[in-house]
């Protein structure tokens, strides 16, 4: 085993092992270590238009070919029938009321106009460890059951140590980057300040796989029909302690779990087990306990009472945290997975750019910079959610905030801004906007100002004055019809209305026409070698 190499990455999940990959396709001499094995249970399971979008632009800039087919649920499934994964559509919302039937409060927002072209939810243990087979073939050096125990930073590079297989290590690198999770080594290493204090939502999780999870078409048969099956999305169901994700994958699965607000969810947490918490949170709402009553954890139901954690600084000469190492916020719009990818194509380029050197000071400052501002819109983003979950239709309107910054995003990175360099260093969910950053932030002082306190949800004007505020507030970025009140909160994929809101995206309408094959998914794939 090689001793010495430019890269060293800390952490195989997706993103280390990708970003490895990557990276060795460059030419770099990559090390990527891993405490454990694979393959290996893990969540963060959602994908989004967005990450689809880093993921083909990664695999046409540095030919890899399976990342452009696991870009979408029907190239996936011609391609990797046996890696297994789910169907997303969309995004499904409900809000449940403690023993009362689900009555109708939902909100559906289409992800996609088809199945071919839909998003994933992606079972982590066999995606994961597609990855990092897929990194190893491209030449990456593969060190798994690798305890890490010290680093040192030198004029010449970095040294890590510590122990494999009952041996001791060291190993010389140039440049380190840490893609493991919360409370990393380098965070431990190097002592950076915790940058809790400044994420304002908290809130912990107990959750598992699930076989035997009935459909919510089968629980609710009278629900109207949406833009696509309710089923076969990021499912929502929003209650009074918090909310409750459902992921439903196609061989029969389902990921699931509650997500608990500390100031709301004290009577779940009071639970002496994760099993009692669970059962404790069936109980009071008799719709998801029914789409429930039968299922069978697939692993022992587990609980974490805090999963924010935030970091001050995410790169430093010779030394940059990947996002999931950095920060994390809530899954409650799915921004994981989206913000990694997005994160390494960045770090990618800026290694391109250094001439097999290691990233300028420059380019250093600039992810630091970028992530830094990204998780405070996360945290705004999801902490205005949550302020609003006591009364639908103010949920509601803020979702709208959010829907509108990734679509936009979304068609303007399809159609405009065509060069990779460009569409990775955007700012995620809208920063660098100067229409759509500041939305979170105030709409998150206007919903303290309507909500009050834990039980309040304002008056019927006060909540539609807000509903208005965010439809005006949005307009100069909405090209999908977000927060009209005629579309009674179902969202389809609207072409019709993008078309006719051409102008939003620098566009004539002749220009919007002729990009719609795009937004359909029907361009051919593209050539790889």
């Amino acid at each position: 085993m090689s001793d010495r190499c430019q890269v060293a990455i800390i952490g195989s999940g997706f993103a280390g092992s990708l970003m490895a990959r990557v990276l060795a396709v460059i030419g770099y001499d990559v090390v990527l270590l891993e405490r454990g094995t694979h393959p290996r249970f893990a969540i963060g399971e959602s994908t989004t238009p967005l990450a689809n979008l880093s993921l083909e632009r990664i695999a046409q800039r540095y030919g890899l070919p399976d990342c452009y087919r696991l870009a979408a649920h029907g190239r996936w499934l011609q391609h990797y029938p046996d890696l297994k994964r789910g169907l997303k559509r969309g995004f499904t919302f409900y809000r449940h009321h403690p023993e009362r039937r689900l009555n109708g409060e939902r909100l559906l927002v289409a992800a996609s106009p088809n199945d071919g072209i839909a998003d994933t939810h992606w079972l982590r243990a066999d995606v994961d460890y597609h990855f990092v087979r897929e990194a190893i073939a491209a030449g990456v050096d593969y060190r798994d059951r690798a305890e890490l125990t010290d680093v040192t930073f030198d004029a010449i590079g970095v040294r890590l140590a510590g122990g494999r297989a009952g041996a001791a290590f060291e190993l010389r690198a140039g440049f380190v980057i840490d893609a493991s999770g919360p409370g990393g080594f380098l965070a431990r290493q190097l002592s950076i300040p915790s940058g809790l204090e400044r994420t304002m939502t908290r809130s912990g999780i107990v959750f598992s796989h699930f076989t035997g999870v009935r459909p919510m078409s089968e629980i609710a048969p009278d629900l109207s029909t949406g833009p696509y099956p309710d089923d076969w999305a990021a499912m929502h169901h929003v209650i009074d302690e918090g909310w409750m994700y459902s992921l439903r994958f196609d061989h029969g699965v389902t990921s699931a779990g509650f997500v608990l607000r500390a100031d709301r969810g004290r009577s779940a947490a009071d639970a002496e087990t994760p099993v009692a918490m669970w059962r404790h949170l069936l109980a009071r709402y008799p719709t998801i306990n029914a789409c429930f009553a039968d299922a069978a954890p697939q692993f022992p139901i587990a609980a974490r009472p805090l999963i924010q954690h935030r970091l001050t600084r995410a790169a430093g000469e010779r030394w940059l945290l990947l996002p999931h190492a950095f920060a994390f916020v809530d899954p409650l719009f799915s921004t994981g997975i989206a913000w990694a990818l997005r994160a390494i194509e960045r770090v990618a380029l800026s290694f391109e750019q250094s001439n097999h050197g290691s990233p300028s000071a420059e380019h250093l400052a600039r992810y630091d910079a970028l992530l830094n501002a990204e998780a405070d819109q996360i945290d705004l983003m999801v902490a205005g959610a949550y302020e609003a979950m006591a009364h639908f239709d103010l949920f509601a309107a803020q979702a709208m905030l959010y829907f509108t910054a990734v679509s936009f995003a979304e068609a303007r990175q399809r159609l405009v801004l065509r060069d990779a360099d460009t569409a990775a260093w955007s700012g995620f969910l809208g920063i660098g906007d100067t229409a759509l950053e500041p939305l979170p932030r105030e709409s998150l002082g206007r919903l303290r100002s309507i909500t009050r306190d834990d039980n309040n949800a304002g008056t019927t004007d006060e909540r539609q004055r807000f509903a208005e505020w965010v439809r005006d507030a949005i307009a100069p970025r909405n090209i999908g019809g977000f927060g009209e009140p005629s579309r009674g909160h179902l969202y389809p994929v609207d072409l019709d209305w993008l078309i006719d809101h051409h102008d939003v995206l620098g566009l004539t309408r002749d220009q919007a026409v002729a990009a719609l094959p795009a937004l359909r998914g029907m361009t051919p794939e593209p050539a790889f070698a």
